[in-house]
């Protein structure tokens, strides 16, 4: 049976009958955690098993948005504190900087694949605008795009090595944005060649990544009445053209309020402009009913993405020193990050 271009959440810590019986038939092509599902690492372990298990597919993708800071789901007492981007940005030496970022990646990667985790919506490669609204901020990794390109980078090949697929996001680029497109659609007005040669520039030096997540704004230069996840003209002369990018493509939570319309129609809309898979996050059966039905099944170029994806996951990880890489990251950071 096909599986259904999306990926859902679940409401708790253990899945009900009527989840079970939901992803059973509908089949989504993977699940994403957040706070509410997670309380240790059994849990979590056993958790993801029974997801995998209602799809009939041991390699279905399980995300997090696991990136330090602010936004982080596995925490303590079970899991380490991690720095925001910024702190990493801020590490004094562009060698050790980079290491750091690698290795704090890395450590998360072994976190997350220690309970089942196989994707980790991180990188944050937006740039910050000093105007913009706080939402990005300290998640971004530095105000270059230069520098959010090198320690994106890091980061992806931290979590590759760690046997864990990374997701570029928020493309293409949500760091001048004036609104959360959690509670509000952000318009931006800068012209094309201001977004072509700094938001855009670190999603097309990683144009070869295997996943990316879409922003809910309108780029006003581009296309001044459709945000960039329900904007085929966005996707056809930004994200596939100008940027490059051609893996797959996600769009952000269809539940933040940035977008209009049922959840059949948001999904409907975000595939048609060219998303290979829809992202539902907050485990309302009713929501996840008509996303799904939106979005559809997971066929052609979009399978073929999605496959191309999975198969970046490495067949063995990198020998790995957990111990030893802690004492290397708390030493980098004088202690500060210490769990």
């Amino acid at each position: 049976m096909t599986a259904a271009a999306a990926i859902l959440g679940c409401a708790g810590a253990t899945l009900s009958g009527e989840e079970r019986a939901f992803f059973h038939d509908v089949r989504p092509w993977g699940f994403i955690l957040f706070g509410r599902n997670v309380e240790s690492p059994d849990q979590v372990r056993r958790l993801t098993d029974e997801l995998r298990a209602c799809v009939d597919r041991p390699e279905a993708p399980v995300l997090i948005d696991q990136e330090g800071g602010r936004v982080q789901r596995l925490g303590p007492p079970h899991w380490r504190r991690y720095p925001p981007g910024r702190a990493y940005g801020r590490v004094k030496g562009a060698a050790l900087r980079r290491e750091v970022a690698r290795l704090g990646a890395r450590l998360m990667a072994h976190d997350l694949a220690e309970v089942g985790i196989s994707v980790d919506c991180l990188p944050v490669l937006d740039v910050p605008d000093p105007d913009a609204h706080e939402v990005i901020g300290d998640r971004a990794y530095a105000d270059t795009p230069e520098a959010v390109a090198v320690l994106g980078r890091a980061a992806c090949e931290g979590l590759i090595a760690g046997g864990v697929l990374p997701v570029t996001k928020h493309m293409p680029g949500h760091g001048r944005a004036r609104a959360d497109s959690h509670k509000a659609l952000p318009v931006v007005d800068a012209a094309w060649n201001e977004l072509e040669a700094r938001d855009f520039a670190p999603f097309k030096a990683l144009s070869d990544m295997p996943m990316a997540m879409t922003a809910h704004v309108i780029y006003s230069a581009i296309d001044p009445e459709r945000p960039a996840t329900t904007s085929k003209t966005v996707f056809e002369r930004a994200i596939r053209g100008a940027i490059g990018f051609a893996g797959l493509v996600m769009t952000d939570d269809l539940s933040m309020q940035a977008l209009s319309g049922g959840f059949a129609q948001r999904a409907r809309a975000a595939r048609a402009a060219g998303c290979d898979v829809v992202l539902h996050c907050n485990g309302d059966m009713a929501e996840m009913r008509e996303a799904a039905a939106g979005a559809g099944e997971l066929i052609g170029e979009a399978r073929r993405r999605a496959d191309a994806a999975l198969a970046r996951l490495p067949k063995v990880v990198e020998p790995f020193d957990a111990a030893a890489a802690r004492a290397r990251f708390d030493a980098a950071f004088e202690g500060r990050w210490a769990a």
